[in-house]
């Protein structure tokens, strides 16, 4: 009696294989880029001015000198945590459009750690400053997905109000004038003091050390994702609740997990925008939470993704002010220059998706055609009898 024949052992891809299977999407996104910039260019050419030095004036803004790369490099980063932040929950099938609100309480918590000053060193007031922003979007992100596990709340809903609510939060604790730590005339806590102050990286340059964590954070959730358990049952919840229910997993907890996940990636970008850059918390809605979602989408919810849209998008900023100092464009361009990415990376990724499933369905049709020509020759698989006369 022959062995019936085992199944071939799986090899772990190659480092290349890697590359090569990710290579698709990269191009994908370069591509999605330039039609961005073509239709930009476009628009600028529509209402009377040349794109050309626009253009130019917008790249030396951005990457022309260590003072501009360096502003790049500044304006990314909380961009950058802030797209980790919607990765992680559009990974486990959920939409945080509430990154907003988790950054505003987490700067705002930041804010009043580094502003009360009671003599500690760096290496534990800085900590401790920061620790107190990441718990405050933590616990904002939680409470979503708690909602949703429990009772089935959409979390964009959700999400949205609790960005409301996160923004009366903050103007009551800003407004408080018998509050030592905020200052209310200027509508922001009192300065950071330097023991809970992120460091310069470059003299005479904004860049500071929340570059190096945002950086950190983005490997961090790249081994979570792809090299734990959890992460594992991250995905798997997001791609199908019944497969997830199939494998043991319990879908309200993962839920759960992924907003308090999420919500700690968003209040740690807002920590780092208040100690790093502006030295304290600013009453001001930045929009920084809701720019991190198309973040999100343009780097594909892919950790490494999110870094290169991150510094996209701080390139754009960087270089706006330059573009409409230099060349007399608004730099309000900027802004539709964003909006043709973020159609274009979608568009394109339609296309890939119906690409992949026509793919699937031919590749589906010849598996049955060809069980079928087995089965027809096949001498233990009994044929189909004649139809019976009456």
């Amino acid at each position: 009696m022959n062995a019936l024949p085992q199944p071939a052992e799986q090899v772990p891809p190659s480092l290349l294989g890697r590359i090569t299977g990710a290579l698709p999407t990269v191009l994908s996104s370069l591509l999605a880029v330039t039609i961005a910039l073509v239709a930009g260019g476009v628009v600028i050419a529509l209402s009377g001015e040349n794109p050309v030095p626009a253009f130019q004036a917008l790249f030396e803004g951005a990457f022309g000198g260590q003072r501009a790369l360096a502003e790049t490099f500044v304006m990314a980063t909380p961009l950058i945590l802030g797209g980790l932040a919607f990765a992680v929950a559009a990974r486990a099938g959920l939409f945080n459009i509430g990154i907003e609100g988790q950054m505003v309480l987490g700067g705002l918590a930041s804010g009043l750690a580094a502003a009360w000053n009671p003599g500690w060193p760096i290496f534990i007031h800085l900590p401790l400053a920061m620790l107190a922003g990441v718990t405050a979007g933590g616990l904002w992100g939680f409470i979503a997905g708690f909602l949703k596990a429990k009772t089935g709340a959409h979390e964009v809903i959700t999400t949205i109000m609790l960005n409301y609510l996160a923004y009366r939060i903050s103007t009551v604790v800003i407004g408080q004038a018998t509050q030592t730590l905020v200052s209310p005339a200027l509508q922001a806590t009192q300065p950071a003091a330097d023991s809970a102050s992120l460091p310069i990286l470059v003299a005479g340059t904004r860049l500071h050390a929340g570059l190096l964590i945002a950086l950190a954070a983005a490997v961090i959730v790249w081994f979570v994702l792809y090299r734990t358990v959890f992460g594992y049952t991250i995905r798997t919840v997001g791609l199908s609740r019944g497969a997830a229910a199939y494998a043991g997993f319990s879908w309200g907890r993962t839920i759960a997990l992924a907003m308090l996940l999420s919500g700690l990636l968003a209040g740690l970008g807002g920590a780092i925008d208040a100690l790093g850059l502006q030295g304290r918390y600013y009453n001001v809605s930045l929009g920084l939470g809701f720019t991190s979602i198309a973040v999100g989408l343009v780097g594909r919810n892919n950790p490494f993704g999110v870094v290169l849209a991150g510094l996209l998008f701080g390139a754009l900023a960087s270089g706006a002010t330059k573009m409409q100092n230099t060349a007399g464009i608004s730099r309000d361009i900027v802004y539709v220059l964003l909006a043709f990415v973020i159609l274009s990376v979608s568009a394109l990724a339609v296309l890939q998706q119906f690409r992949q499933a026509r793919i699937l369905t031919a590749r589906t049709r010849v598996m049955t055609r060809d069980r079928a020509a087995d089965d027809a020759g096949d001498p233990l698989v009994e044929p189909p009898s004649p139809p019976r006369t009456v």
